[in-house]
């Protein structure tokens, strides 16, 4: 399925409830599952019990199979965090999706799943600071006013909005008191002074025991590949507005390390903190990024 492209994506709702629709079938199970609070005991394993739940270090030890059982089992709490700052209005091009569009319709339609499983749900947004962050709630009238937030977002775009992401995911971590699925849509494209802050609140909200995803939302051709005609440009910073001139051919080479680099780093950094990283590809539609994403975690569980 493809979109084509509307200004602001006017009609975010129903765009959303066709990327769910789009796939919802042919997801075998829940992709997502609530959490358990606290462990509490043991019990012998019983013919159908998830093995999941197995305890394989007691099954170790007195070759008897066990499971976990817990003091409280409830629905999964999620909260989607948005990037909204300026950088994220790239690429400004009539028939391409931008990164704070793709976000948007993206949390859209993962917020309409979540309320087909009658979970609760949150929206945080942030650019220099974090500025809205809802409730945490499963009516659907919640659903529809987190939905509203998000359309806003899109229709009334701020020019020169920088990014602190590392500062808006310590506050979520903080305000966020159960544990709760975190899942964020950001181009990652902090100051470089603010970097070992940001994966130090990623760090942060895993200690506090959130699952978190990452959508890292990139336009490969031009932000990654550096795909640009061999001609002068004037490129200029969405987050600051200082502009400069130049052939692309004079920085390609050093963009490309370090742009490889910067990758690199949140790929490891992902992996170091056991944070689900989905690299996003401005080329590939909505449905098949998220499609593939929900695919591969239904298989997992």
């Amino acid at each position: 399925m493809t979109f084509p492209h509307q200004p602001a994506l006017e009609n975010l709702e129903l765009l959303a409830k066709q990327v769910v629709e789009g796939f919802i079938i042919g997801l075998h199970k829940s992709p997502f599952h609530g959490f358990s609070v606290e462990f509490a005991e043991h019990r012998l394993y019983n013919q159908g019990d998830a093995l999941r739940h197995i305890d394989w270090r007691v099954y170790g030890r007195t070759d008897k199979l066990f499971v976990k059982k817990y003091e409280e089992e409830t629905n999964l709490r999620c909260c989607m965090v948005v990037d909204t700052s300026s950088s994220m209005h790239y690429p400004q091009q009539e028939g391409k999706m931008s990164k704070l569009e793709f976000a948007c319709l993206s949390a859209a339609g993962l917020l309409q799943l979540t309320k087909r499983q009658l979970d609760a749900a949150a929206l945080a947004l942030f650019s220099k600071d974090l500025y809205y962050l809802s409730d945490c709630r499963s009516a659907h009238s919640h659903y529809r006013v987190l939905t509203h937030e998000l359309q806003k977002v899109l229709a009334q775009p701020q020019e020169n909005q920088p990014t602190n992401a590392a500062a808006a995911l310590h506050q979520v971590a903080e305000q966020m008191h159960k544990r709760s699925l975190i899942v964020v849509f950001s181009d990652m494209m902090d100051d470089a002074e603010h970097m070992d802050s940001l994966f130090s609140a990623l760090q942060h909200l895993k200690y506090n025991k959130h699952e978190v995803i990452l959508f890292h939302i990139m336009d490969g051709d031009k932000e990654v590949a550096f795909d640009f005609e061999n001609r002068p440009y004037e490129f200029v910073d969405m987050e600051t507005g200082e502009k400069i001139k130049l052939q692309p051919h004079q920085v390609k080479e050093q963009y490309l390390e370090r742009m490889t680099a910067f990758r690199q780093e949140i790929e490891n950094k992902c992996h170091q903190y056991q944070i689900d990283l989905v690299p996003v590809d401005l080329s590939r539609p909505v449905d098949q990024v998220l499609h593939a994403f929900l695919l591969k975690r239904n298989k997992m569980l």
